[in-house]
């Protein structure tokens, strides 16, 4: 009998529910979501990424990454830094993007904000891992229902209010859980999932910055 939140695939693993069976979400599910990141640019990429998911699915998001990635210059933030009005303008022409004015200034400030927090801890990742919560503040299982009962935490209510002190937009709780889960902060694959161990794993091996 298959756990409540887990689907069994035509190879026969289980894997979490969200990813419903299409095959490019399940690759995102298997090669990407909640192993352990700490190149800054891919940080600044997803944290940023998940404020345009706010409001849709991030499906559609996954879809437009690329264009995503083209539209903002691989999401150096260096030069997304220096993004001025033309370049708001051209975002907004993108049809292969969200066209979101608002979301699309939030990443020109985000990544100005970014670079004052590079400078302050000298790196992204060491500034984000260390909001890697402790074993206390995680449930002793990761079950379907309390993943659904979880849309944040202790710890990405914390990051979220020091980001907005930052000076960052677009990062409520809700948005800053979602990135903690993806770039591995925590391992929210449900228990029974094929990549539950795998990505506990990965994490343990992981030299935190």
């Amino acid at each position: 009998m298959i756990a409540e939140g887990l689907i069994r695939g035509e190879d026969g693993l289980d894997r979490c529910f969200w990813h419903s069976g299409l095959e490019d979400y399940r690759r995102y599910h298997d090669e990407e979501w909640g192993r352990p990141v700490t190149e800054d640019v891919r940080l600044f990429e997803k944290i940023c990424l998940e404020g345009f998911q706010s409001g849709l699915s991030w499906l559609t998001i996954l879809r437009k990454r690329e264009n995503f990635r083209s539209a903002f210059a691989g999401f150096d933030f260096p030069q997304v830094a220096r993004f001025g009005d033309d370049d708001i303008a051209r975002c907004l022409a993108d049809a292969g993007i969200i066209r979101h004015r608002g979301k699309i200034v939030s990443t020109i400030n985000n990544a100005r904000r970014a670079i004052d927090l590079q400078g302050e801890f000298g790196s992204l990742s060491r500034y984000f891992w260390s909001y890697e919560p402790d074993a206390s503040e995680r449930p002793a299982r990761m079950d379907y229902a309390t993943l659904r009962a979880n849309p944040t935490s202790p710890t990405s209510i914390r990051l979220s209010k020091d980001l907005k002190k930052r000076g960052w937009t677009f990062v409520g709780p809700t948005t800053v859980y979602a990135f903690m889960q993806a770039m591995g902060l925590v391992n929210d694959h449900i228990e029974g999932c094929c990549r539950r161990a795998p990505t506990e794993e990965l994490r343990n091996r992981l030299v935190r910055p």
